[in-house]
């Protein structure tokens, strides 16, 4: 499986440490921003070609498919020109910034019947795995989920540290995460969706402090506690308060609300939920069906954020 990878940046880097362990994957274009950069990361990793443009490595015709690191206000029009090239496509969280953007990605991948997966990596995490088969068997029900997501960015600047040409978002990136696990791991829509936000930085344009709470048609309740103002351990952390115990997942990592850890180890084929997302977008593309987290599958997330958007809109 030969791969175009658009964005060199720190998700970017992941993503190719991430396919140099898949057999029969290699990674043959590296689009980035500035050339210089991006061909030097292209020679640390023996890439062949390094570009500046989608536009260029589509027209490689040994390329199958491609992963979009790019910014999160290009990828819905970057996945359309991906498909509508013949190429399958993973695009990193979030799909889209918009319910519409969503709608028509989702509508161009089934005129077309291509794979078009979006990087939810939380239903790919060994911590989450491990969760997810143990509510789908009945031997747990989640009763309450209570995330933190936790940033320092009160400049523009990716994990690296690095300046960022485009702005991030709580809502529409960080938000999704959560609110698409929810659904995933409770197998049930949500149906009351509500939020409040702080001050919208006068530089950024954007709400550094959010806060969400999620009902499901069960009425199991998720409360998401969303932050660019923590100075203070960074990431996001979930504890899953359930009817036979309650547990805390660290990204890949799970222990019990005591601190007790779990082995996770043997859940999946890797202990790396960026790598696993890969292979089951390899593997979806090897095998003519469609992804976990296909655009369909996410689609609910993104109509949650759209009612939660209006609603903020609303109330000013």
């Amino acid at each position: 499986m030969r791969l175009i990878l658009a964005g060199a940046g720190a998700f970017g880097i992941k993503h190719m440490d991430a396919i140099g362990k898949i057999d029969g994957a290699e990674v043959v274009a590296l689009v980035g921003r500035r050339l210089e950069p991006t061909a030097e990361v292209a020679r640390k990793y023996r890439v062949p070609h390094a570009f500046t443009t989608l536009e260029e490595a589509l027209a490689l015709p040994e390329a199958d498919a491609v992963i979009l690191c790019t910014p999160t206000q290009m990828h819905a029009a970057q996945a359309l020109q991906c498909m509508r090239a013949g190429k399958h496509v993973q695009v990193e969280i979030p799909l889209a910034d918009s319910l519409a953007d969503a709608e028509d990605v989702a509508r161009v991948q089934r005129e077309t019947g291509l794979v078009c997966m979006v990087g939810h990596t939380r239903r790919f995490n060994p911590s989450h795995q491990y969760l997810n088969r143990k509510f789908r068997r009945g031997e747990l029900a989640i009763q309450q989920m209570d995330v933190q997501t936790y940033f320092f960015r009160r400049t523009n600047t990716n994990a690296l540290g690095q300046a960022r040409s485009w702005t991030d978002h709580l809502l529409w990136h960080h938000a999704a995460h959560t609110v698409d696990l929810f659904q995933y791991q409770t197998g049930e829509p949500v149906v009351i969706a509500r939020a409040v936000q702080g001050p919208v930085h006068p530089v950024l344009g954007i709400a550094m402090d959010m806060s969400i709470q999620l009902k499901s048609a069960g009425g199991k309740i998720c409360t998401l506690s969303l932050s660019f103002n923590n100075d203070g351990p960074l990431g996001t952390f979930f504890r899953y308060i359930c009817d036979q115990g309650t547990f805390i997942a660290r990204y890949d990592d799970l222990v019990t609300g005591r601190e007790e850890p779990i082995d996770v180890s043997t859940v999946d084929v890797s202990m790396n939920g960026i790598e696993l997302q890969d292979r089951e977008f390899l593997e979806a593309i090897a095998e003519g069906r469609q992804p976990n987290a296909s655009v369909a599958d996410v689609l609910p997330c993104y109509q949650v954020l759209h009612r939660i958007e209006e609603q903020l809109r609303a109330d000013g």
